[in-house]
């Protein structure tokens, strides 16, 4: 495989083929058909935008793991914007610097022709730009295999993406790898998501505890902190009550690994799910577990090129890493640090 470190990746998205694939896989098979005329009609009737929030795509994980291959040297999506099931992605695709092609349907049965534009696209930014190393495909469609192979004979590392259920086996087998959408870092498994969506609790506030009724807040002082500490001692559930307090702010970066805009309002916790994710994609990359923090920074850059542990107020990466120890686990040796996810099973 060529080397990651300086790679020079091009994505290429089929976000009709990728958005509804998936919004059959979360509804059933064939879903979108039946609904199609419905969303036509009216995308905002309160059934409808339910459905479409549901099945929506985390465009964000689908980048941050070709990134994990090397620098992102063209992004490009496939569509008709004007459609609504695809416009409610497009600032998200915006914010992402990913360049959006318009496809308007050639036919009644609104086939908009992204896998012959897309093709064409990829093979002439082959020949144009030398230094491309790997190219990454999201798709399904076994229309795509000849691209692959040309991909393949030209030298390029194929990475492929898609929807469980929906990807041809024969795509599958002409990349060099491939990915499904549902395994992706930060995408929830489908049955975990129906399970906290039946069984939602609400979410306390961070650093605070639950409160039993009737129960009254010592007032402050040493006699005060002297008689929780034995409230404590006498109370396992009052220190089971704190552990979980001290682990809310470390729950909550994993929630924002798995969806990078529930936590943007919180800087502290955003930047914790940008490490959390930058350390699963790499090492899904090396089964030792232990990873260079070099490259982990690097990585994190990739996703964010905003991220400065500076800014942070930390003097280095591994003081930013010390700083997370809930999430990361860090082993300093000599000029080495190695870094990995801790494991928090």
């Amino acid at each position: 495989m060529p080397d990651t470190q300086n790679g020079r990746v091009a994505v290429y998205l089929d976000f009709d083929n990728i958005v509804l694939s998936w919004y059959d896989r979360v509804h059933g098979r064939n879903s979108f058909a039946r609904d199609r005329q419905r969303i036509a009609e009216d995308p905002t009737g309160s059934e409808v935008a339910e459905r479409l929030r549901e099945a929506m795509i985390d465009v964000g994980a689908i980048i941050d793991y070709a990134s994990s291959f090397g620098t992102l040297v063209l992004t490009r999506a496939y569509a008709d914007w004007s459609a609504p099931v695809n416009a409610e992605y497009r600032s998200q695709l915006v914010s992402r610097a990913v360049d959006l092609v318009q496809l308007f349907p050639a036919a009644a049965y609104a086939k908009n022709g992204a896998d012959i534009r897309l093709a064409v696209d990829a093979v002439e930014d082959m020949f144009r730009l030398d230094d491309l190393t790997h190219v990454v495909i999201v798709a399904g469609d076994s229309d795509y295999v000849p691209l692959a192979q040309r991909c393949k004979r030209l030298g390029r590392y194929v990475v492929g993406v898609g929807v469980a259920g929906s990807t041809a086996k024969s795509l599958t087998a002409a990349c060099d790898e491939f990915a499904s959408y549902d395994a992706l870092p930060g995408i929830e498994i489908l049955e975990r998501k129906n399970e906290r969506a039946d069984t939602k609790a609400p979410k306390r506030s961070r650093g605070t505890a639950p409160q039993e009724s009737g129960a009254t807040k010592p007032e402050g002082g040493p006699r005060a902190d002297v008689a929780s500490g034995l409230e404590a001692a006498e109370d396992p559930e009052a220190t089971r009550r704190r552990a979980d307090i001290e682990s809310v702010e470390a729950d909550e970066a994993l929630e924002a690994a798995a969806d990078p805009d529930a936590a943007s309002d919180d800087p502290e916790i955003a930047v914790t799910g940008l490490l959390i994710r930058a350390l699963w994609l790499s090492q899904d990359k090396d089964d030792s577990g232990w990873l260079y923090s070099s490259a982990v920074k690097q990585q994190m850059r990739r996703m964010d090129p905003s991220f400065n542990e500076k800014t942070l107020g930390f003097r280095s990466f591994s003081d930013f890493l010390k700083s997370r120890s809930d999430v990361a686990e860090l082993e300093e040796s000599g000029h080495e640090r190695l870094v990995r996810l801790r494991d928090r099973a």
